[in-house]
């Protein structure tokens, strides 16, 4: 995907009362200090637009949410939308997901979202996946034991390698599907992202997966 350039982009993102920087992570203090409340933290690993973590804070008032995205004229958008909205328990975060564990400390994170990540096909590229080995042990330094990931891609090649590199990091899979829209079940809660809307619409498949930190 080409990014397009917004001139004054990061400039925005940094006035922004719903944007926080790499400049300004707030490791340990999301609950006291930023939502001012006790409840649990789920994040979104590349928010892209913003459809689903705007849906799903809008669905969820009672869980504190946080969307991650490094690229800053994509979370422009994702800002205009919170700026409209005003949805309370919605945070957003410029950063780059390698640097994750300098945003959460240890038992911070209650769930984990990644939807329609990069798939960096070539396999030298294997480690910059965000459901490679790497990642996964830098997810288990932010989850509680017992949190759960959830990770949906139309890219099979992707998804294959995310099922086999959760289960050889000892994650326990609690639900694996390789057509989300023939699962009536499943799809009742489920909120579409702007790609999800448009590949299923072309005809491709949506995978699923939902793995425990255990």
């Amino acid at each position: 995907m080409r990014l397009r350039n917004i001139p004054g982009a990061r400039e925005q993102l940094e006035e922004s009362i719903h944007v926080y920087t790499e400049d300004e992570l707030m490791k340990g203090r999301w609950k006291s200090e930023v939502f001012e409340r006790q409840a649990p933290l789920h994040i979104e690993i590349g928010s892209g637009k913003g459809r689903f973590i705007t849906t799903l804070a809008a669905n969820n008032p009672d869980i504190n949410y946080l969307g991650i995205e490094k690229y800053s004229s994509v979370l422009l958008k994702i800002m205009r939308k919170q700026d409209e909205n005003a949805v309370d328990n919605l945070k957003l975060i410029r950063m780059d997901a390698t640097d994750i564990n300098e945003a959460f400390e240890k038992d911070e994170v209650d769930k984990i979202y990644l939807n329609f990540s990069d798939p960096w096909p070539k396999d030298r590229h294997a480690k910059r996946r965000l459901t490679s080995d790497r990642f996964l042990a830098r997810y288990e330094k932010i989850l509680k034991k017992g949190s759960q990931l959830e990770f949906k891609t139309d890219n099979r090649d992707l998804f294959d390698f995310s099922v086999e590199s959760i289960k050889e990091a000892g994650w326990r899979l609690d639900y694996v599907t390789y057509d989300l829209y023939s699962d009536e079940e499943m799809l009742k809660d489920n909120i579409p992202t702007e790609y999800e809307l448009r590949f299923t619409k072309q005809g491709n498949k949506i995978n699923k997966l939902i793995a425990t930190y255990v």
